[in-house]
């Protein structure tokens, strides 16, 4: 049998009525949340797994806290790995405020960044800032029936919101209020980057032509060793000067061996090649043999006149070439691994026939210091390839913490020296101040220093005065016509323009740890530390041999 049809089941005016009842209701007694939508920066195809997402857009709308009397879930749990925060909290939000003022923006996102069948309501996975905590929370659950159907209609969205746990998502809203939270949040690792740059000098000084050393061969390379052994060289004759040398050793699995055996000071007062050995408390095998000049002068050592500054990487040595028929010098520096400043030399081949003292010359250091990385930039070492994600960065201390390390590229860790360049982020190599003004909504800016500019020339974009993309159309004098109209209302002068071409952010990496990293909620190497104190397995096993 069908409704009685004088007696209505709800009529839009009724419905219309209760709708504005509610937004009212939201308006007094609500709070003002932050709603943040996901979108999907990579997705699955096979299995349609969201396995990279962001949120970088923001709207602020009025929510009702069904949970008054605090927080619901779990709360705080002790668990074997940490401290577990899994507090609930439940929002009411106006249908019709969601559908005006946050679906038309969704609707206009790319399909592959939000779902098409889910833009007409809250979704699932979406977050949500929670002023009155300073938390976020996500979406785990989206009620549109309750309460259900009054007058034939539903009103509301009750957001059931679970904590929002952080798995290296980009977070980008330009709230630093919001974008703060996360700010300490995932695995960090440190780059302590380089300032400007101080190119290191020296100069050389030669040998009497009296029996040195003038090269070294390194015959056996050894196993075994467990450390670098030493390098003995025989005594030189009475009146002589004893050579000196050190080796260099590569290791594997813990073990090493020599690479190579370099002059630290050639000696004087050799007749025939000395006898070199090698000492170690492990190994054995190494050998070496060596060549003595006697006739031609040849490089004994170098006098540091600048340490220099900057210096992440050895630099390259250059030393000018031997009279005719005689032999190059060679050299190789060392540096300091965290003042970055020249250390000393070692000599490679002292070479020969000299007459007099060779100059030197050392390559400066790969040192560049330019502009400021933003949060989220994708920065990568121009050396290792290695990306990471920006979450922090300070000009002062040079200090910048990344996170999401090997985002891209094959490498396992950054390289010390290499060029730390933001993939993102660009800064402008020159700029000057109006003198005169930037006219109301005219392409013409007036008392300006001409000096420099060039036509086609890109300027930055000024919040309210030039927008993006503006370049300069012409020069006159004291005056440039810009491409655009200028977005300002009145009048502006004094106005700081930056102009010219952009240059990417980047400096140059100063020291890298791949284990010095910080993450709040990973004390492993606290538990690993205590717990060496308490038992070692090396010395006794304390549950007994059975």
């Amino acid at each position: 049998m069908a409704l009685n049809p004088f007696f209505l089941q709800g009529t839009q005016g009724e419905q219309r009525l209760v709708q504005d009842l509610i937004n009212e209701q939201l308006q007094i007694y609500g709070v003002e949340v932050t709603y943040i939508p996901r979108k999907m920066v990579n997705k699955s195809t096979i299995m349609e797994e969201v396995s990279a997402s962001k949120f970088d857009d923001n709207f602020l709308i009025e929510a009702y806290v069904n949970t008054y009397e605090g927080y619901g879930g779990q709360g705080d749990v002790l668990t074997k790995f940490g401290m577990s925060l899994r507090d609930e909290v439940t929002l009411t939000v106006s249908r019709e405020r969601f559908e005006d003022f946050i679906v038309p923006f969704l609707d206009a996102f790319p399909d592959d960044e939000i779902d098409p069948t889910q833009a007409l309501r809250p979704r699932e996975g979406d977050l949500i800032f929670f002023p009155l905590g300073s938390r976020l929370f996500e979406v785990k659950f989206v009620e549109h029936e309750d309460p259900f159907y009054q007058l034939g209609k539903n009103y509301v969205y009750q957001l059931k919101c679970e904590l929002f746990e952080y798995e290296d998502e980009i977070i980008d809203t330009s709230i630093e209020v919001i974008d703060s939270v996360i700010d300490e949040t995932g695995v960090i690792t440190t780059l302590n980057l380089s300032g400007a740059g101080v190119t290191a000098t020296a100069t050389s000084n030669l040998t009497t032509p009296s029996g040195y050393i003038s090269n070294l061969y390194l015959n056996n390379d050894g196993h075994g060793y467990t450390s670098t052994p030493t390098v003995y060289i025989t005594a030189a004759p009475a009146g002589g000067v004893n050579a000196t040398a050190v080796a260099i050793t590569t290791t594997r699995t813990g073990l090493y061996s020599l690479k190579e055996v370099l002059i630290t000071n050639p000696g004087s007062g050799y007749t025939t090649p000395p006898t070199i050995s090698f000492v170690s408390g492990s190994g054995a095998g190494a050998a070496a043999t060596c060549s003595i000049e006697q006739t031609a002068k040849g490089v004994l050592g170098f006098n540091i006149t600048e340490i220099g500054a900057g210096y992440w990487t050895a630099p390259t040595v250059g030393i000018s070439t031997a009279p005719v028929g005689g032999i190059n010098a060679t050299a190789r520096a060392t540096v300091h691994p965290t003042s970055g400043a020249l250390t000393g030399f070692y000599i490679t081949n002292t070479g020969a026939g000299y007459t007099v003292a060779p100059t030197v010359t050392i390559t400066p250091p790969n040192v560049i210091a330019n502009g400021d990385y933003a949060l989220n930039d994708i920065v990568r070492g121009m050396t290792s390839g290695l990306e990471a994600r920006v979450k922090a960065w300070d000009r002062d201390t040079r200090i910048l913490k990344v996170s999401q390390v090997a985002v891209g590229g094959t490498a396992l860790m950054f390289t010390n020296g290499e060029l730390i360049r933001s993939l993102d982020s660009t800064y402008f190599t020159a700029s000057k101040t109006t003198t005169g003004s930037i006219g109301i909504t005219t392409n013409k800016i007036t008392g300006i220093t001409t000096t420099g500019l060039a036509i086609g020339q890109e300027l930055n974009p000024v919040n309210n005065v030039i927008g993006i993309g503006v370049t300069i159309l012409s020069i006159g004098a004291s005056q440039v016509i810009m491409s655009e109209d200028s977005l300002n209302t009145s009048a502006v002068s004094g106005t700081s323009i930056a102009y010219g071409a952009t240059s990417n952010v980047e400096y140059a990496l100063q020291i890298y740890n791949d284990t010095d990293t910080y993450d709040p909620y990973n004390e492993g190497d606290i538990f690993e530390t205590e717990a060496d104190s308490i038992i070692d397995f090396k010395e006794t096993n304390p549950f007994g041999t059975y």
